[in-house]
């Protein structure tokens, strides 16, 4: 047991007294919806968010933990003001600290430690003031934030009660820390409501069943400031205060404490390593709900705040037991397999949904003129087809609808949703129906994107009344594209674009019969090395897989333009394009024809349409 002194909350060394951010709250972004990082502001309660120096959004405490970890001089350069401040009721307060459990010690204070021995509720030894620190730790799906409800589980504990609580945050990986170090290892403190059910902590001989009910767990924050304090920022002696309904319930200084935070984070680290990050929840004083003469549990409609010096107030409400499980709804939807290339477009504010995902879609030209879609092709995105767009001036006479297919651009790929040339017509599909297109659409598609735009006319006839082909690929594909292509998505997918792009570069002919000038080659690659790789390489397999027909049979007047070779076998198609109806231009070949030669393109298409 260590000796309790006020020197436990010295500042630590690590962290600069001249950082301007001391009180930290994760907030929600009401444009955006992700998590930010901001100041909270007590005076004046408001919130002023946080960006790093680069300019690149802090989105949780463990990226500023890190930040001030790695830049120990002078931490709080790295961390500068973004935009103006706002009103904090102005915002959806956040957790502060979540996805890991809590590490928490009871009986800390002398008088809660006899007021528990005594309370029946004890099944841990038997003796006022315990030998050893006696540790537990809180589920991560417990935490919730300040003015969320606490569920009562009526049908799980009749005696739900508080425990206010100084949390120590972690600011420095350890192991075997000895305990004249251990402050180095602290970052700062928070507010923690450690709810219990009484009976469930007795019954099973432990605290963790009792101790981690989904919402026991308030962390940080109140309307005063919901903060994670940085270790230099606080006075030395702290003071808790708890209140139920307003009434004063607990009140003590962490001088009360049996094992000082430097013992405990001794403790804590004999056998297992902190990771910056971890909280710890020192106890809570004398007080609880079962001190009381007679015994008072929380129930539904109670307000329970918490109040430490320099901390502000956590406040919670004891919620109505048909309240929705707010851990459940947040923690269901977390998942460890993201969209790929989601981080382009935070939050999908620019995405539509199509056929249950997101996709990026944009239109223009004039709202009452014909439709004309496109479809792009592998490597590509919409804005490939925008030098044919603005030298057939279209805008001016059509409505013109451009979307990224997905896993391509701006449009995200989940890891579990498989690519086909069949899912893609099918999203096609969902683009004409978005935009209300029924008939007489006109349909430009490049490379790949010509077996999506067949395969989405033999599958819907009539809504299509003229289709442009820009270079369309042999179908079925030779064996050998089929295996470059199956190659360049293991390229992709183990060394990302850069490698595509080096690949291509130093082997035109694989995609092209004919070589690239330099600026269609140069536009290639910028636009090869912004796909993602994974929804790159989808593509490539879609096409290495694409069925050997597409058999049409009510057809548009279709126009195809590309070398000799392919519009001489009529039968690539399964002889639906032969006849009155199919006109033949030759061109440059190679799917990106609009680059690299335009002018040919231009005058195919104007005298088409």
């Amino acid at each position: 047991m260590s000796e309790v002194t006020s020197a436990q909350f010295a500042p630590a060394p690590n962290v600069s007294s001249s950082d301007p951010f001391t009180n930290y709250v994760s907030f929600q972004d009401p444009e955006t919806g992700e998590a930010c990082i901001g100041h909270y502001d007590l005076g004046s309660e408001t919130i002023q968010p946080l960006t790093f120096s680069s300019g690149t959004p802090v989105s949780n405490l463990y990226q500023v933990i890190e930040a001030q970890t790695i830049h120990e001089s002078n931490p709080g350069s790295h961390i500068v003001k973004s935009g103006e401040s706002r009103p904090a009721s102005s915002v959806k307060i956040l957790p502060p600290l979540t996805g890991r459990d809590v590490l928490c010690v009871g009986k800390n204070y002398a008088e809660h430690a006899k007021e528990f021995n005594s309370s029946g509720f004890d099944s841990s030894d038997k003796v006022d003031q315990p030998s050893h620190p006696v540790i537990f730790t809180k589920r991560y799906t417990s935490i919730i934030a300040h003015g969320e409800e606490i569920l009562p589980h009526e049908e799980f504990t009749k005696t739900a009660d508080y425990e206010g609580e100084i949390g120590v945050i972690v600011g420095k990986a350890g192991f075997r820390i000895a305990e004249r170090d251990a402050i180095e290892h602290v970052w700062g403190y928070t507010i923690i409501n450690d709810v219990t059910a009484r009976e469930r902590q007795r019954d099973h001989k432990q605290f963790y069943i009792g101790k981690s009910p989904d919402t026991f767990c308030p962390m940080v924050c109140c309307y005063l400031g919901p903060i994670a304090v940085p270790a230099s920022k606080l006075e030395k002696v702290l003071r808790v205060q708890t209140r139920v309904n307003g009434e004063l319930r607990q009140d003590a200084t962490t001088d009360d404490l049996i094992f000082s935070i430097p013992y405990l984070i001794k403790t804590m680290s004999e056998g297992q390593t902190l990771m910056p990050g971890d909280v710890l929840a020192t106890g809570t004083p004398a007080g609880v709900g079962f001190g009381q003469k007679p015994p008072v549990y929380l129930k539904p409609g109670d307000t329970v705040s918490v109040t430490v010096t320099g901390l502000g107030t956590l406040e919670n409400r004891i919620a109505d037991p048909t309240t929705r499980n707010l851990s459940l709804e947040r923690n269901e939807s977390m998942t460890t397999s993201h969209f790929a290339n989601a981080s382009i477009l935070p939050g999908f504010k620019s995405l539509v949904t199509i056929n249950e995902k997101p996709m990026y879609y944009r239109a223009m030209g004039k709202l009452d003129g014909s439709p004309i879609v496109f479809v792009h092709g592998l490597g590509a995105t919409n804005e490939y087809f925008a030098p044919l767009i603005s030298a057939l001036k279209l805008s001016e006479k059509y409505k013109i609808h451009l979307y990224d297919f997905e896993g391509h651009g701006l449009s995200p790929t989940h890891p579990l949703s498989k690519i086909s040339v069949e899912s893609l017509a099918s999203d096609l599909n969902g683009i004409f129906e978005y935009t209300n297109i029924t008939s007489s659409a006109t349909l430009i598609a490049d490379g790949l994107g010509c077996l999506i735009a067949l395969q989405f006319v033999k599958a819907h006839p009539g809504k299509v009344s003229k289709l442009v082909l820009l270079s369309p690929p042999p179908v079925p594909l030779p064996d050998a594209l089929s295996k470059r292509l199956s190659e360049r998505a293991r390229r992709a997918r183990r060394f990302g674009m850069a490698a595509v792009v080096d690949s291509a570069a130093s082997s035109v002919a694989e995609d092209s019969l004919t070589t690239l000038n330099p600026l269609a080659l140069a536009a290639r690659s910028i636009s090869l090395l912004g796909q993602d790789p994974q929804g790159y390489a989808k593509a490539c397999m879609a096409l290495a897989g694409a069925a050997g027909t597409v058999r049409i049979a009510t057809k548009p007047k279709i126009l195809t333009v590309g070398t000799p070779g392919t519009l001489q076998s009529g039968l690539v198609f399964g002889g639906v394009l032969d006849g009155d109806e199919w006109t033949r231009k030759e061109g440059p070949g190679g799917h990106w024809s609009v680059f690299q030669d335009l002018d040919g393109v231009t005058e195919a298409v104007k005298g088409f349409l």
